[in-house]
C-alpha cells in the first residue's frame, strides 16, 4: 500500500511539468533604432524608440522607452537577442535577465535577398 502511495505522489508531482505549454523563444536581429515620433500633446519627456527586429521571415517595430533616459539603444542596430513573440507584445530578457515586454506598433514581412552563385 505504501508503495503505491509513492507511485501516485511521484506521478501527481510530475504532471504540472508534463501539463505545461512551452514557450517558444526565437532569435531575432536588430534591423533599425529610430527615435519615436509622439503625437498629441504628451505630457511626458520620456524618449521612445521604434525598433525594427526581424524574427524568422517578418520584421517587427515596437515601441521601446529606456528606463533612466539611457540612449544605448541607438547603437543596437545588427545585436542578436532572443525574443517570444506574442499576439500584441514581444518579451525579451533584459541584462539583468528580467523579462520586459515591448508592444508591436506593426509588423511586416521580410524582403527575401537572394544570395549570389
Amino acid at each position: 500500500m505504501l508503495k503505491l502511495v509513492r507511485v501516485i505522489c511521484i506521478c501527481l508531482m510530475t504532471l504540472p511539468a508534463i501539463c505545461q505549454a512551452a514557450s517558444k523563444y526565437e532569435v531575432a536581429t536588430i534591423m533599425a533604432v529610430e527615435p519615436h515620433q509622439a503625437t498629441g500633446d504628451g505630457a511626458t519627456h520620456d524618449v521612445s524608440y521604434e525598433v525594427s527586429v526581424k524574427v524568422g521571415g517578418t520584421i517587427y517595430v515596437t515601441l521601446y522607452t529606456p528606463p533612466l533616459g539611457a540612449d544605448t539603444v541607438k547603437y543596437a542596430a545588427g545585436r542578436e537577442l532572443l525574443v517570444l513573440v506574442g499576439e500584441k507584445t514581444i518579451t525579451y530578457n533584459d541584462i539583468l535577465g528580467q523579462s520586459q515586454d515591448v508592444p508591436i506598433l506593426r509588423r511586416k514581412p521580410a524582403r527575401q535577398t537572394k544570395q549570389p552563385k
